[in-house]
C-alpha cells in the first residue's frame, strides 16, 4: 500500500541567515529578459505573452541574502511518499521540493540529488539551491518560495489511498496554488496534480515551470524539430533540433555556454521530455496538454558554467542539467488567468528505458513508444479526470505549516478556497501589524528604533494605509505601496511627510535616496544615504529594542550591513571616496569579513588608487556568497587591476562574450 511518513534528512548545510531588511524598491534585475530586436520575429501569441505584465518589483517580499558558505550538518524535515515501486522524498520547509525520486525495482535514483544544501543567488528574491524537482510559480525565474516553507497535509487520493498536498500563497502575483502528489499502488509513476487559482475580481498574470534536475551525462529527448534558444546575451532565436552550430545540442555537454533550449512541441503531439544515460536508462516527465512547454537548461563546459556547478555543491560531485515543463512555450512569457478562475493539469514522473543513440526521429519514436507502453497518454488524461474531484478535498492530518500570509488575505477578502485552507492559527508576528490595521484601522507603533518590517503593497492594503493615521511608520509603508503602484511622486511626498516627525529617520531617508537615484539625482542620493547611515549608527549596539522580532525588529547587524553596502556604492558612484571609507570603517568587523564586503573593500581600494592593496584582497581570496546569476562585477573589478586572466575561482561569466 502507498504510505506517507515523516523522516529527517541530514545534509551539510549553510544557514539562510536573516533576510535583507530594506524593501527592494529598485527595478528587478532579471537575467531572462529578451532583447527588443528579437520581439518582432516572434509568433503572435508568444510576443503577446512575453510582454504580458512582466514582473517589475519583488515587493512585498524581501531579498534573501543573509546566507554564507560555511556548511554544517543540519536536519531537514522530510515527507516520504512510497509504494512498492517508487519512493519520493519531499522537503516541505524548502518550497515542497522533491529532493529524491528512487525507483526501487532497479535501485536507481531518477533525479540529480545535491549532497549539500548551499543557497545561491538564483531565485527571484535571492536564496535558491540546486537539485530535485522544484515548483516554480510567480514570474520568470526561480520562485521566491525556493527556501521557504509550504503547507502540507494528507488528503484522500482518487484510488482510495492518500495524497500528499502542498499549498501556499504566492505573494508576487497574490495567488494561491496547490500541488498534490500520489503514487497509485503498483505504479512506476509519481502523479502530480497542480492548480493555480485566481480569486480576485480582475485577471492576473501567472507562470509555472516544473524544474527537474538530472545528471548532465545524459541525452535529452523531447518531441520537437525546433527550439527557441535563449542565452545570457539575452537573444532569443529559433534553431533546429538536435543539431545546431555544428554539434548535437541534446547532449548537455556539447554546449560551451549556459543556455536555455525551449522545445517547439507541435500542436497535438504528446507533451513529454526525458533524459537518458548512455545505457538507455533515465527519467521521463509527461503531462496533460495544458502544460505545453518543454525546456533543457545546460551549464555548458566553459569555465563560468563549470564554476557555477562547483559553487552549488561540493568538489567531486557530478554536474547536472535541468529538464523542465511549463505553461507557456518559454520562460519569458506570462499567462493571463481570468478573474475568479483557475488553471490545473496533471504531471507524471517515472523511469524510461530506451536507446538514446541514433537518428533523431527514430530515437524519438522508440522513446515515445516505450512511454506509451509504460504510461499510455489516455491514462494520464484519465488520471487527471479522476483527480479533479479530489482537488477540493479538505486536508486531513497536517504535516507541515507554511506562512501566515494566505490566512491574512483570506481574512481580508473572505474568500472560500476549498482544499487549501489558510487557517488563522498560521498567523504570526510578521502578519500581526497588518492584522491590527485590518481590524482596528491603525498600525501598531514600533518598539524602540527597530526596522519597520514588511510592507504590503496590494491595492486593498494601500487603500487602508491611505486612511489610517499619518504616523511616520504609516507614511513609510504608504510610500512603499505607492512606489510599487507606480505613483512615485506621491511616494516621495509620503516619505518626506513621515521624515518630519520620525524619531528614526533612516528608513525614510533610505527610501528617498533610492528615489533620487532612480531620478538621476545621484549627489542628493549620496547625501541622503550618508545621513541615513549616520542616523542608524546613533543607536548603540546593545540598546534594548535594537534587535526585535520578525514583525519588524530585523537583526541590527543585517540592517547596518544592508544600508552600509548601499551607502558605500552610492558614495563611490559620486566620487566621494573618503565618505565611503568612513561608512566602511563603521561596519562591524564580522560584516567586513564577509565575501561581499571583501569585494566592497577591493572596490574602495581601487577608487582610492591603492591597486596593490586591492590586488592583495583578491590574492587572499574571498567568496561572494550572494553573487547574482549572470553578475560580472568581480570580473569588471579585476580588469581594472591589470590585464591578467581572471582567476578560475572568480570566473562566473555566463555570456559568450564574457570570456
Amino acid at each position: 500500500m502507498t504510505t506517507i511518513r515523516r523522516e529527517v534528512l541530514t545534509l551539510p548545510a549553510a544557514p539562510l541567515g536573516p533576510d535583507n531588511p530594506l524593501p527592494p524598491l529598485r527595478p528587478l534585475d532579471e537575467a531572462h529578459r529578451i532583447d527588443e530586436r528579437d520581439r518582432a520575429g516572434l509568433p503572435r501569441d508568444m510576443a503577446r505573452q512575453v510582454g504580458h505584465e512582466p514582473l517589475r518589483s519583488l515587493l512585498p517580499l524581501r531579498v534573501r541574502d543573509g546566507y554564507d558558505r560555511v556548511r554544517e550538518d543540519r536536519e531537514f524535515d522530510a515527507l516520504v511518499i512510497e509504494n512498492d515501486r517508487l519512493r519520493a522524498t519531499v522537503l516541505p520547509g524548502l518550497g515542497g521540493r522533491v529532493a529524491s525520486l528512487h525507483h526501487k525495482p532497479t535501485d536507481r535514483e531518477l533525479l540529480y540529488v545535491n549532497p549539500v544544501f548551499q543557497p545561491a543567488n538564483f531565485a527571484l528574491n535571492g536564496a535558491w539551491y540546486s537539485g530535485g524537482i522544484e515548483w516554480n510559480i510567480g514570474a520568470t525565474g526561480h520562485t521566491t518560495l525556493s527556501c521557504s516553507p509550504v503547507h502540507a497535509a494528507r488528503v484522500p487520493a482518487p484510488d482510495g489511498g492518500e495524497m500528499l498536498r502542498l499549498w501556499e500563497w504566492e505573494r508576487l502575483r497574490d495567488l494561491p496554488f496547490q500541488v498534490d502528489l500520489w503514487l497509485p499502488e503498483g505504479s512506476d509513476f509519481l502523479y502530480v496534480g497542480a492548480r493555480i487559482r485566481n480569486p480576485h475580481e480582475r485577471p492576473a498574470a501567472t507562470y509555472w515551470w516544473s524544474n527537474i534536475a538530472v545528471p548532465e551525462e545524459r541525452r535529452v529527448l523531447a518531441p520537437a524539430d525546433e527550439a527557441w534558444l535563449f542565452g545570457y546575451e539575452r537573444r532569443l532565436r529559433r534553431v533546429p533540433v538536435p543539431a545546431h552550430d555544428g554539434a548535437d545540442r541534446t547532449y548537455p555537454k556539447n554546449s560551451r555556454h549556459p543556455a536555455d533550449w525551449f522545445y517547439e512541441v507541435p500542436e497535438g503531439r504528446r507533451r513529454w521530455i526525458a533524459a537518458l544515460d548512455e545505457a538507455g536508462h533515465g527519467l521521463v516527465q509527461t503531462s496533460t496538454d495544458v502544460l505545453r512547454g518543454r525546456k533543457l537548461f545546460v551549464w555548458g563546459t566553459g569555465p563560468g558554467g563549470r564554476r557555477w556547478q562547483e559553487w552549488l555543491t561540493e568538489p567531486g560531485t557530478g554536474g547536472y542539467c535541468e529538464i523542465q515543463a511549463g505553461l507557456a512555450r518559454t520562460q519569458l512569457e506570462h499567462v493571463r488567468l481570468e478573474a475568479e478562475s483557475e488553471v490545473s493539469w496533471l504531471e507524471a514522473y517515472g523511469p524510461l528505458d530506451a536507446s538514446p543513440e541514433g537518428e533523431w526521429h527514430a530515437v524519438l519514436r522508440e522513446a515515445e513508444d516505450r512511454l506509451e507502453t509504460a504510461l499510455p497518454r489516455a491514462d494520464v488524461e484519465a488520471a487527471y479526470a479522476a483527480w479533479q474531484p479530489y482537488a477540493d478535498a479538505e486536508p486531513g492530518e497536517s504535516l507541515a505549516a507554511g506562512s501566515g500570509w494566505g490566512a491574512l488575505e483570506v481574512l481580508r477578502a473572505g474568500w472560500k478556497l476549498p482544499g487549501t485552507p489558510f487557517a488563522e492559527s498560521t498567523l504570526g508576528e510578521e502578519q500581526r501589524p497588518w492584522l491590527e490595521l485590518l481590524r482596528a484601522g491603525a498600525l501598531p507603533e514600533p518598539q524602540g528604533r527597530e526596522a519597520p518590517g514588511v510592507t504590503l503593497v496590494a491595492r486593498p492594503w494601500r487603500d487602508m494605509l491611505e486612511t489610517t493615521a499619518a504616523t511616520p511608520l504609516a507614511e513609510y509603508h504608504l510610500g512603499v505601496a505607492q512606489w510599487h503602484g507606480g505613483d512615485r511622486a506621491q511616494a516621495v511626498r509620503s516619505w518626506e511627510r513621515g521624515l518630519k516627525t520620525a524619531d528614526a529617520g533612516w528608513p525614510l531617508l533610505r527610501c528617498l535616496a533610492v528615489a533620487d537615484q532612480e531620478d538621476g539625482h545621484h549627489e542628493r542620493a549620496a547625501d541622503r544615504y550618508a545621513a541615513a547611515f549616520d542616523d542608524l549608527c546613533e543607536q548603540p549596539w546593545d540598546e534594548p529594542g535594537a534587535s526585535g522580532g520578525s514583525s519588524g525588529g530585523d537583526d541590527r547587524a543585517a540592517v547596518t550591513a544592508a544600508l552600509g553596502r548601499e551607502a558605500i556604492e552610492a558614495l563611490l558612484a559620486t566620487g566621494r571616496t573618503a565618505d565611503a571609507r568612513a561608512v566602511y570603517e563603521r561596519l562591524r568587523p564580522e560584516t567586513r569579513a564577509r565575501g561581499r564586503f571583501r569585494l566592497t573593500e577591493a572596490a574602495l581600494l581601487v577608487a582610492e588608487g591603492r591597486h596593490g592593496e586591492a590586488r592583495a584582497v583578491f590574492d587572499e581570496g574571498f567568496e561572494v556568497a550572494d553573487l547574482r546569476e549572470g553578475d560580472e562585477v568581480i570580473g569588471r573589478l579585476w580588469a581594472r587591476l591589470g590585464d591578467q586572466p581572471l582567476p578560475a575561482r572568480h570566473d562566473f561569466r555566463m555570456r559568450p562574450d564574457g570570456e
